[in-house]
């Protein structure tokens, strides 16, 4: 029997103070105050009421690297940060090439019942860039792909990536594109730029990032189809992105927390923590990103979460691991980057964090304003609470978040998913 939960005195996205009943695993009321026996009752007071969070980018490490993340943990991880869905990359071992191995991410996340979790198939066999995976098998299995990467590795063959963007197009498909031209960034560390030489690291130079974006957009343009940009990095990448928007290029971009805050200097410590591809950029590339985000040049926030298990990250720099944890923090990190800096408002936050990654997964379910007989998925964030990060009190596996010890503006209250909590206050 499902619940009958009363969310009193929330402030919805457009400001406006609410009470939000939820019943039958939909929104059955909004007013300024209702009144309810027998519900369960979320003191919102102090919070903002969002749509639960999708998140367009996540690693959720299973099958085949359980030690790192499993589709549960991952899962976990996710309504503790808002998030209602969460698309698992395709990077697993096996990959993610087959319509065998989608459905099978796609039940096991139908057995967590804490959130939806959609896989993402992989564009080429393998990842190895060369012959195109099971793209119609994927697209048409109980999973029903609609988004495909090879995200880890850049579909680099131009052929190859036409190929796919015209496949796609039957059903709508997008592709996802992990822009990094390999014979630039062959044994590459960090940022190319004055710390790389400083440090003597091998740079990683933006330009990498950006020939392969204004190549992309160019091929969707030229077979009409849908093109993704995974973690725009560069201010670079932005100016390409905002000219093929000026276009009517169908492109779409994705940012993460990560790159909203830190910067490549965090490299003098040498901490393999800050180790993650794409590389932490400059302070002006941040904040090119940051206007970017704000003025909808770049779509979404994805959080690339990528756990690892401590014996890759815990080592020397140049043996490390790329990635970070990024979904318990990524609500905060763009409360502090975006809205406190007055740059976005909590409208804003719900379209990139929560209407537009829906539209572009095709996540029908999801991504829907808080209105009556909307899906109740749904997160509630105090704004003002200030907490500090612990690397060793987060629900992944894996432990390697960049921001430990650093104090962050923003704690979920509860995460509501198919009106069922599912997380609350440090419970879940």
């Amino acid at each position: 029997m499902s619940s009958t939960i009363l969310i009193s005195g929330g402030t919805l996205p457009d400001g406006k103070k609410s009470d939000l009943l939820i019943k039958d695993g939909k929104i059955a009321e909004i007013s300024p105050k209702i009144e309810s026996s027998d519900a369960r009752i979320i003191d919102a007071s102090k919070s903002v009421v969002l749509p639960g969070l999708v998140d367009l980018h996540t690693h959720l490490r299973e099958p085949g690297k359980e030690d790192a993340e499993t589709v549960e943990s991952g899962s976990q991880a996710g309504v503790k940060g808002g998030f209602t869905a969460l698309s698992a990359m395709a990077n697993t071992s096996p990959v993610a090439d087959t319509a065998g191995v989608v459905e099978q991410v796609y039940r096991l996340g139908q057995s967590t019942g804490l959130l939806d979790v959609f896989p993402i198939g992989a564009v080429t066999r393998g990842l190895e860039g060369e012959h195109l995976a099971e793209i119609g098998a994927m697209a048409d299995s109980v999973a029903r792909v609609r988004v495909f990467s090879d995200d880890g590795h850049c579909v680099f063959d131009p052929l190859v990536m036409r190929r796919a963007l015209e496949y796609v197009k039957k059903f709508n498909g997008v592709i996802a594109q992990h822009a990094q031209e390999p014979r630039l960034t062959q044994g590459s560390q960090m940022n190319e730029g004055i710390v790389s030489s400083q440090l003597g690291l091998k740079g990683w130079p933006a330009i990498a990032e950006e020939a392969i974006i204004a190549r992309d957009v160019l091929l969707a343009d030229h077979v009409q189809a849908r093109l993704h940009i995974c973690h725009l990095t560069t201010a670079g990448g932005v100016e390409i992105i905002r000219w093929a928007k000026a276009r009517g290029i169908n492109v779409t971009a994705e940012v993460t927390p990560h790159h909203l805050l830190l910067t490549d200097e965090l490299a003098r410590s040498y901490d393999p923590v800050f180790k993650v591809n794409p590389p932490l950029r400059t302070e002006a590339d941040v904040m090119a990103l940051r206007e970017a985000l704000a003025d909808g040049t770049i779509d979404i926030v994805a959080t690339d979460h990528a756990p690892h298990p401590a014996e890759t990250k815990e080592c020397e720099w140049q043996e490390a691991s790329f990635g970070m944890l990024g979904l318990e923090t990524a609500l905060s990190i763009v409360n502090k980057t975006m809205v406190e800096t007055g740059l976005i408002n909590w409208a804003t936050v719900a379209e990139r964090m929560s209407y537009a990654p829906a539209r572009i997964g095709l996540y029908e379910n999801h991504g829907q304003e808080l209105k009556v007989g909307a899906p109740a998925h749904i997160a509630v964030m105090d704004p003002t609470s200030l907490f500090r990060v612990d690397r060793d009190l987060v629900a992944s596996r894996s432990r390697n978040t960049p921001f430990h010890g650093m104090e962050l503006p923003g704690q979920i209250v509860a995460t509501i998913f198919n009106g069922e909590v599912v997380f609350e206050g440090g419970r879940s």
